[in-house]
């Protein structure tokens, strides 16, 4: 079970009026357990961020224009995602970027790319219901550090993300791996009275 824990960082927050992916973080679980296969980029927006995206994530134009534009690795990150089970807090947001960005470069939606996208930010909410469920409030709840959070960073968000949500869906997987273990004990069972109905 192949997953993509995935945040990134704009010039503001109209993809369809502008605005540009700046950064883009990946954590990669397999089994729910993180791999180190990670996608970590900076791109080149080839403008300037409004003043409050910048006050978020701290990425001047100047920095960013060290970096290649997003047509130069678009293809590198849809192969990454293909077939996985992006993981997004406030999932309209980034997904709205990402098919912005791809459709500029001819590349397929993000729905036609990925097996399914989960919106964690919905799933914080039926678990927590009337609480905050930002990322900061996350990490204050399940006691994840986040102490080095000073500005927003895709890479360092896509790993609090990862860090806040295997705890939070702990039971749940737990209850479908039991649910899994019973169906192959069953399965099993079965199969060795078959086994022993054809020997006698």
């Amino acid at each position: 079970m192949r997953q993509i824990v995935l945040d990134t960082d704009t010039t503001g927050i109209e993809a369809n009026n502008g605005d540009r992916i700046v950064e883009i973080g990946c954590i990669e679980l397999v089994n729910r357990e993180p791999t180190g296969n990670n996608l970590h980029i900076y791109f080149n927006p080839q403008r300037d961020s409004d003043p409050g995206a910048l006050a978020v994530h701290g990425l001047t134009t100047e920095y960013l224009s060290q970096f290649n534009t997003f047509d130069k690795h678009a293809q590198e990150i849809a192969d990454y995602l293909a077939g996985t089970e992006l993981l997004i807090h406030n999932a309209a947001f980034d997904v709205g970027f990402l098919n912005a960005e791809f459709a500029r470069c001819k590349i397929p939606q993000i729905k036609d790319i990925v097996a399914k996208v989960t919106e964690t930010l919905a799933l914080a909410r039926s678990k927590f219901p009337g609480q905050r469920n930002n990322l900061d409030a996350l990490c204050d709840r399940l006691q994840i550090s986040n102490e080095h959070r000073v500005l927003h960073g895709a890479l360092l968000d896509a790993e609090l993300l990862a860090d806040v949500w295997r705890p939070m869906t702990r039971e749940q997987c737990g209850l479908l791996d039991a649910f899994q273990e019973e169906e192959l004990e069953s399965e099993a069972q079965s199969n060795d009275a078959a086994v022993g109905f054809i020997n006698t």
